[in-house]
């Protein structure tokens, strides 16, 4: 592949990975990834075996390249009851049809990075998940000092949602990962402790402002100091009601 310094405006186009990208998409990971991915996943790719694909050509490319990708993006659909949040899913994660799709690789050649590629290989993924009525999210895994991936996912509208500690293991040592996901179709986290004290305290408000309603249509013998009195009550216990905070319910990335 030729080290290409864009010289032109490119064109660009998308299309799925096909057998006749295999040196191409192979060359990609190896500059853009730090680990090194079998010859099988490779082979599974462009062949469509269990994995969906997007390639991001320039059609405006010179040299007989114009039809070469120069990014990509690799998912696969699985059961929610077989990966890492379906324990973290508000839908009923344990129905053999709930689905999600996992976002396996996304690279981009270095000289058309920042062209907003890699944006549009997401929003890919994205469509394609919402255009499945089981799935409710994609997520993927991030490696803890990938910084501008990790800016990247969260300028997408991806939630972290986890940190898995020594998740990888390069070149002898551990590295730990964060987890991100997009909900669809429906599908989000279950409530976290603070959203559940917020709903409770919240109904319980609307659930005294009710009854002080009901009370004041409906007791027009009461005097008037009683109705003050009622009021004052009611008042006094809905401002006396604490929310607690929990601690460490976010995740930090860095």
């Amino acid at each position: 592949m030729v080290d290409l310094k864009i010289s032109h405006r490119p064109i660009i186009s998308y299309r799925p990975i096909r057998p006749s990208d295999l040196d191409v998409l192979e060359q990609i990971h190896g500059d853009v990834f730090p680990i090194r991915y079998e010859s099988e996943f490779f082979q599974n790719v462009v062949n469509g075996r269990d994995i969906v694909s997007w390639g991001a050509v320039d059609r405006n490319r010179s040299n007989g390249e114009s039809d070469e990708i120069i990014g990509f993006v690799t998912a696969r659909l699985v059961l929610a009851n077989e990966s890492e949040i379906g324990d973290m899913l508000q839908c009923d994660s344990s129905k053999s049809g709930q689905t999600l799709v996992y976002i396996l690789t996304l690279g981009v050649e270095e000289t058309y990075r920042n062209l907003g590629i890699a944006s549009t290989l997401i929003r890919e993924v994205i469509k394609y998940a919402s255009s499945i009525p089981t799935c409710r999210g994609v997520y993927l895994h991030v490696i803890s000092y990938n910084n501008p991936a990790i800016h990247f996912y969260k300028k997408m509208l991806f939630k972290c949602v986890r940190r898995l500690h020594d998740f990888y293991f390069i070149n002898g040592q551990h590295y730990d990962s964060y987890l991100f996901v997009y909900y669809v179709n429906g599908g989000r986290s279950p409530c976290s402790p603070l959203e559940l004290v917020t709903v409770v305290v919240t109904c319980m408000r609307n659930g005294l402002k009710s009854v002080a309603a009901r009370l004041w249509k409906n007791d027009d013998k009461s005097p008037k100091w009683s109705k003050c009195k009622e009021s004052w009550g009611l008042m006094r216990t809905t401002q006396s009601k604490r929310v607690l905070t929990p601690e460490g319910s976010g995740c930090e990335c860095v």
